[in-house]
């Protein structure tokens, strides 16, 4: 079956082209509110894989939030999580290439901020682990391993991301304040408003580790398409040849993105992709 590209969200190449690489957040941009990813999704993004184009999905999520999403990952079986910090075989869960902050400059770190915020709370993500202080307000569900410690045994192994929550600021203020107490020693970033700052090590991001898949994939930048809707997606979109943010974006995304794209509840990443991969009659 031949594809066309539609002209309705993505008048970027000709007709006889389309995407080699499809690289897209996941919450905020292709789940819905509820979690959920819905079947006209997975229809477009499984028609987008049989005409050739290679799709990856690019969260802030930990490893194991992936494995209920394996149907979505294609012949390539990765995806990048942790925003940039781990390359995961998702079908085999296991790391394939990771980029971890120092223990030494992430405790020295989380004291400047501690010192400086003295509500916040902090929790890390290990490739294999995820540990938080007792006090720290997890949203979510515990994995049955978490390690329960003070922040100098969290932070006494490398980890991909150290997360930094604060009980009632919103996630932009608390991001504007960590920034100048972090300098350069560490990529500091958010992924939505709930008052929580996600720092990686120095040079990681979406972005890089992206571009290193491409690479790998024999894929540019200017062949690639991305979708986000928050802080850590602007290295990506930037990168990539097209941006899409989605309507319910942050508002720097959207200020930004060459194109917007419905919302994640209106299934945005998927009617962009149904209107570049339209069947020719």
């Amino acid at each position: 079956m031949r594809y066309r590209l539609g002209r309705r969200y993505g008048d970027l190449v000709t007709a006889s082209q389309y995407p080699r690489l499809i690289a897209t957040d996941l919450d905020g941009t292709l789940v819905h509110s509820d979690g959920t990813v819905s079947a006209r999704t997975l229809t477009a993004v499984h028609a987008a894989q049989r005409a050739g184009s290679v799709f990856v999905m690019v969260t802030a999520r930990p490893p194991r939030w992936l494995h209920d999403l394996s149907d979505l990952v294609g012949e390539h079986g990765v995806a990048i999580v942790a925003n940039g910090a781990i390359l995961y075989d998702v079908l085999h869960r296991k790391a394939i290439r990771t980029r971890l902050i120092d223990p030494a400059v992430a405790l020295d770190v989380a004291q400047a901020i501690r010192k400086a915020i003295p509500d916040v709370q902090f929790a890390i993500e290990r490739p294999d682990r995820y540990g938080q202080e007792p006090v720290y307000l997890n949203r979510w569900p515990k994995p049955d391993n978490t390690l329960i410690a003070a922040v100098e045994e969290l932070l006494s192994e490398p980890a991909a991301k150290l997360l930094v929550r604060h009980p009632s600021l919103h996630s932009d203020e608390l991001l504007a304040r960590v920034t100048p107490l972090v300098g350069q020693r560490v990529t500091a970033s958010h992924s939505g408003g709930h008052g929580l700052v996600e720092i990686s090590a120095t040079g990681v991001s979406k972005a890089a580790m992206l571009a290193d898949f491409a690479a790998e994939q024999g894929i540019s930048a200017a062949e690639t398409i991305a979708f986000g809707d928050s802080i850590n997606d602007l290295p990506m979109l930037a990168w990539a040849g097209t941006s899409y943010g989605v309507a319910n974006a942050h508002p720097e995304v959207l200020a930004v993105v060459d194109k917007i794209a419905p919302a994640n509840d209106e299934d945005g990443v998927a009617a962009v992709l149904e209107e570049l991969f339209q069947p020719l009659k």
